[in-house]
């Protein structure tokens, strides 16, 4: 952060008031089942997000992200609108959302850095907007709940954006425990419980390199696959209100009720709740092993069922499959491109990730970037 301050400092001539840090995330298992009201477990990552502010008279916004050197400015009356493909619609968008609660920010100056990976799968825009909010919240006063928070950040990309997402990555971003998965219920919305990662185990954050734009892919399209497949299944069970109230039994026994496609998204859907808490109560018996096996189980679910993976991202999960140490391994996050996590024991982890990385290329010729993730602590913002 002190690097930050000094850059703020230095280009715009005045120190900031107020900073705030908002981690990446890693989906561990429950893919796509937020907006289906269903159970996720996830964890926040010492990668993170850094924002700086400080206010200013009239209406004129600087934003400078000081990784490539770029400024956006913006006027507090003209951020009705996204502008496509602009990263400054992650800050203009927390401002409109908070206008929709009756809350208004006055003009600021601000400055930005990350060591979250873009378009990987790692939420960087989850970790930018909550930075971006928790930052306005110390300098404006703002007083809103950590769950309203996720929810301003998750309405950035609903509405101002026009990604039909849940509330995963901005929940996991700011309920974030170190050493630790979070269990959360996203019917209630609320963390149910942190599930600590064994000792000895890593996560192996391994980069396809494929950038997935999830505005412009088809995770939306799964959406509606979804809702579609849960209202033609309440007809059959009365109960059913998402995807999240339906077995594995039910499923099956509803099948011809439904379409090919509709079939294998709620299976998806289902299986992936399923695994959670399977995945919960194995870690509560130590058994890493089973754990791992639910990884691999979940990506082909999201290979054949859901078909959010790509040839890359198979490939990743294969090789975990033949080099030593791998225990699992899927993709993570909404898919189309982006990451895929391994659980590997710690002491064999660098060895295992620049195996993986050299199979990789043999194949593909692509150099994957990888990182030994470190679970992290959620969100923090203080005044200067």
């Amino acid at each position: 952060m002190e690097k930050l301050i000094n850059d703020f400092t230095k280009f715009y001539g005045a120190a900031p008031t107020v900073a705030a840090r908002a981690p990446g995330r890693l989906e561990i298992l429950g893919n796509h089942t937020d907006y289906n009201q269903g159970f996720v477990l996830s964890c926040a990552v010492e990668q993170d997000t850094r924002f700086a502010l400080r206010p200013v008279e009239g209406k004129h916004c600087r934003v400078k992200d000081f990784r490539d050197g770029s400024v956006r400015e913006f006027d507090l009356d003209d951020i009705d609108k996204a502008i496509p493909r602009d990263w400054a619609n992650y800050v203009k968008g927390v401002i409109v959302e908070l206008r929709k609660r009756g809350i208004e920010v006055g003009a600021f100056d601000a400055g930005m850095e990350s060591s979250v990976p873009l378009s990987a799968g790692m939420s960087s825009s989850a970790a930018f907007e909550t930075a971006a909010g928790f930052a306005m919240r110390e300098a404006f006063g703002i007083e809103l709940s950590n769950a309203d928070w996720a929810r301003v950040g998750q309405g950035v990309e609903n509405h101002y954006m026009g990604l039909k997402s849940g509330l995963l990555d901005q929940f996991s971003s700011i309920f974030g425990k170190k050493d630790s998965m979070i269990l959360t219920d996203f019917r209630s919305v609320e963390v149910l419980r942190t599930v600590p990662l064994p000792a000895g185990y890593s996560i192996v954050v391994i980069n396809s390199m494929v950038k997935h734009n999830l505005v412009d892919s088809e995770y939306n399209v799964r959406r509606q696959d979804c809702e579609a497949a849960a209202e033609k299944l309440a007809q059959i069970y009365p109960d059913v209100k998402t995807l999240r109230d339906v077995s594995l039994e039910q499923l099956a026994a509803a099948k011809s009720a439904l379409t090919e496609r509709e079939y294998r998204r709620a299976l998806h859907v289902v299986g992936e709740c399923t695994r959670v808490i399977e995945a919960v109560r194995m870690l509560e018996h130590n058994d890493v092993k089973g754990f791992g096996r639910l990884w691999f189980d979940s990506h082909e679910s999201s290979r054949v069922n859901f078909e959010n993976s790509t040839g890359e991202l198979d490939y990743l999960v294969e090789l975990a499959k033949s080099v030593p140490g791998g225990l699992g391994a899927r993709l993570s996050g909404g898919g189309f491109g982006g990451i895929t996590i391994h659980l590997v024991a710690t002491d064999g982890a660098e060895e295992y990730a620049k195996r993986v990385q050299a199979g990789f290329k043999a194949r593909t010729g692509i150099d994957a970037e990888y990182i030994i993730c470190a679970i992290g602590d959620g969100a923090t913002s203080r005044k200067l």
